[in-house]
Order: structure tokens, then sequence, then C-alpha cells
């Protein structure tokens, strides 16, 4: 017989979290230290959506979506989840960019950058520091009519090596584009500029570990393989979940799923007023990804002069349509060195990365699917080994995951591993004056994309929740407080 894995639960609770990513982890662990009682639901079977990773045989532990993010994680680890978690946060050191308009190591913060510009690229100090100020001092407040393009244009007219530089790595963060509001960028990119990239020492199997214990410590139940099939809101409210045949009354329901599939399948468009249902219908997908996994045979290292992340591409210029073709000239590559891991066998792992379409490979038959997913891992491999010479003789595992994967096991509309574009937030956000007690801490946005942007979109979001709950009900708790 299967196990079940409610049978553990209440019949009731405050809050019901949906999936548990990052923002959901947090916004559960939050409003559980706050008083709260918390559920926490995930239809996997192991916790941390988007940030999970793999084993496979040979000591190998792939991470899907390690990859670098600002200090501010260090912060917001420090003071909604424990010590412990925010002093494994390391910083990356060698970022590395090859292209036919220039090759260059960075540290990647804005002493670095500043340098690079006016040294190498030279360009006028005074257009750095202003540029890099404006940036600075963008806010969700802003107006989003200027497009990141157009903020471009201002500082640097006519220089695309300049783009490129400010521009790739940011695209591969969050899947931005030239044609997105300036503001998605410039928190994004100031975030990043403020101390370099970091990331977390031990992998995402020891952090979501550890989050999973301070959970427990909390007060959290916790239910995996527990899907969500319908939130009820009959006459405005949120009343219950249906999940896994079973009911969970409850006052509040967090979702940290796809924010689509929230409201046009966990609860359905006849609940929520017209206009914001064309508001629903209008937000887009942000675009998807697909990955190769390579392990080097154990005794085989890696120089770590080969960089922790490196941007290469042939293509002569930067475009968001290059990135998301097919014909892949563009690969972001992570390289995993034995101090990933500094408690398990040494090995290194390298993750190529490219932005992706998913009806590139959704429409694919399945032998089609299959042959291109060889010739993903192929083209990678040739590529590759510019950087890691005789890659091909050194490999111990190799495979790939394409946006086909990725919508197959976290349910993500389309693979759509950075979530929505920005008008997703307004939407998000407004949930709740349209259903009581509902709420969504998913990745939107662009800004709220990325580890550190989900992690504090959730305590954004559990402040909310802790705040309706605490006006619906007679009685006091703790207030939950929000940072960055």
């Amino acid at each position: 017989m299967p196990r079940d894995f409610l049978k553990d639960a209440k019949d009731e609770y405050d809050v019901v979290v949906i999936g548990s990513g990052l923002a959901g982890l947090t916004s559960a662990n939050v409003l559980a230290r706050a008083g709260r009682s918390v559920l926490l639901l995930e239809q996997h079977y192991k916790l941390g959506g988007m940030a999970t990773w793999f084993k496979r045989p040979g000591g190998h532990i792939f991470d899907i979506s390690l990859h670098g993010f600002p200090y501010g994680m260090v912060k917001s680890c420090r003071r909604y989840w424990s010590q412990e978690i925010a002093d494994s946060i390391v910083q990356l050191k060698h970022i590395r960019f090859d292209n036919p308009m220039f090759s260059l190591t960075t540290s990647f913060n804005r002493e670095d950058f500043t340098r690079l510009l006016t040294n190498d690229f030279k360009v006028d100090p005074a257009a750095v520091n202003a540029f890099f100020d404006a940036a600075r001092g963008m806010n969700f407040y802003d107006e989003q009519t200027m497009t990141t393009r157009e903020l471009f244009e201002r500082f640097f007219p006519g220089r695309e090596d300049v783009i490129r530089l400010l521009m790739e790595p940011i695209t591969y963060a969050n899947g931005s584009t030239l044609e997105d509001p300036a503001i998605s960028y410039g928190i994004v990119f100031s975030n990043f500029m403020s101390k370099g990239v970091f990331t977390f020492q031990g992998g995402t199997d020891k952090l979501i570990n550890l989050m999973e214990q301070e959970l427990r410590k909390s007060g959290v139940d916790i239910c995996i393989k527990a899907d969500v099939s319908k939130i009820d809101c009959r006459g405005g409210q949120v009343r219950a979940v249906e999940v896994n045949g079973r009911t969970i009354r409850t006052r509040s329901v967090m979702s940290n799923a796809n924010l689509n599939a929230t409201i046009f399948n966990l609860i359905g468009e006849q609940y929520f007023d017209r206009k914001f249902v064309d508001e629903a219908r209008a937000v887009r997908l942000n675009n998807s990804s697909t990955q190769v996994y390579m392990a080097l045979k154990p005794d085989d290292q890696i120089d770590e002069s080969t960089g922790d992340l490196l941007f290469s591409s042939t293509a002569p210029v930067f475009r968001t349509e290059l990135l998301l073709s097919r014909d892949i000239t563009s690969r972001t590559y992570s390289f995993y060195y034995p101090r990933t891991r500094p408690e398990g066998r040494p090995r290194c792992l390298i993750v190529s990365s490219t932005n992706a379409n998913y009806d590139d490979w959704a429409r694919l038959n399945r032998e089609e699917y299959e042959d291109s997913k060889q010739d993903l891992i192929e083209t990678t491999l040739d590529a590759l080994d510019k950087y890691v010479p005789n890659v091909r003789e050194r490999i111990d595992h190799v495979e790939a995951s394409t946006p086909v994967t990725f919508q197959h096991y976290t349910k993500h509309v389309n693979g759509a591993s950075f979530g929505t574009k920005f008008e997703g937030l307004a939407v998000s956000r407004a949930l709740p004056q349209q259903i009581t007690g509902l709420y969504h801490a998913g990745s939107v946005g662009i800004i709220m994309s990325g580890w550190l942007g989900a992690m504090n979109y959730g305590v954004i979001v559990a402040n909310e929740v802790d705040s309706q709950l605490m006006n619906s009900s007679v009685g006091s708790t703790a207030p939950v407080t929000t940072g960055t």
C-alpha cells in the first residue's frame, strides 16, 4: 500500500502553504515562528521546488539551481532561518566572460565593473558612476515605461559590448530581456553589484535539509507527495484545500505554485472579477531553460582558474532571441569543485545552462525529443572542450534536462523556470483583494525571481497573511517583521 503522507496532518490550520520553493519555505517558517499553525504541502517527494538536487551512482550530486545569488542572502538567511545557514554562504570570486567581443574575469561587483568599464571598455567614468547610481536608486514603485534597452542607451549609447557585459549574466539569472522594464533589471543588478556573487557551500541538499530542521523546530507540519487539487473559495473567502482526496480547513492559503495554475486550475476564474481575470490572462510566462549535467571521473580535477561561472557565447552580439534559439550560441557553465561539498567525496561537476522556449521541446514526438536531448548533450560537450580539454574522455556521467523536464517535476506551467514576466507581480499582489485569505508568493515579475527575491517575497507575503489573521480573530500574536 502507498504511504499516506497526510496521515499525521490535522483537519484545520491557520495557514496552508502550497509548494515548497524558497518563498513557500520561508513564509511557512516566518508564520510558524509568529505562532500560527502552518501546514506545508509539496506535490514532489522532496522539498525545495526548483531549489533541489539529484544523485547519481559514483557519488555525484547535481544541484538544479544552485547558481549565484547576491550577498543579501546572508542577512535574509540569518534573520529568517538560522546562523548556521547564513554561515554556509560563500563568495564565487571568478566570474568569466568569453565571447567574440571580449574575454575577461571579474569578481562581479561595482568596484571591479567600474575598473573594467573605464580601463578596458574606455567608458567615461562619470557615465559609469551615473549608471550605477541610477540602477541603485530603482525600486518597485518607480515608473515602468523605460525599458532596459533605453536605460543602457541613456548611459552607453551604441555600446553593444557594454550591454553584453551588463546584461548577459542577469538574463541567465532570471530570464530578463532588453525589452522588459528597466526597474526589473536595475534592482537585480544592483543587488549583485553590492558585494558580488555568492553560493551555498554544502549544496542544495544541505540547505534544504537545514531548512526542514528549522521548519519542524518552528512547528510546521510538512507533507510531501501532497498534490493539492482545489482551493475552496466559496463566498469570497478561503475555506479549505482539497489534497489527495482529503479536505483540510484553513483561514488562509499561501500558494507558491505557478501564478496561472493557482488562479485558473486550483481556484477557477468564476471566483474573480472579470477585470482581474483579463489581467491574469494577459500575464506572460517567462522562458524556461535546458541544462546538461556532467560529472568528471573521481580522480579528475579541473583547475579553479577555469572559473566558478563562465558566460560563453559564439554569437557576434547580445540578442535575446539568440539566447532562446534551439541553435545554441550561448551557454552558462557552473563549475562545482570539491570545495562545493567539502564533507562529501571530492568530485568536479559542470552544469551547462541555456535559456529555452517550452514549445521548441513540447511539440516533438518521443523519438524526436530523445534525439534532441542527445544532440544537446553532444553539442554541449563539443563547446565545453574549449575550456575543459578532452572532456569526453574525462566524463564519468552526463545527462540533460529540458523545459518539459521542469514542467514534469515542478508542475510549473510550460516549464517556466523563471515564473512570469513583470506584470505578474501586480496580479500576484492583488489576490487578497479578490478573495479574503488568498495569497501568492511564487516566482513573479523577474525581480521576485532567483533565490534572494523568492525568499524576501515569502517574508513580505507572510507579513500580510499574519496581519489578515490578526485582524480576523480575537487575540494577538507576535508581529512578523520584514527586511531586505
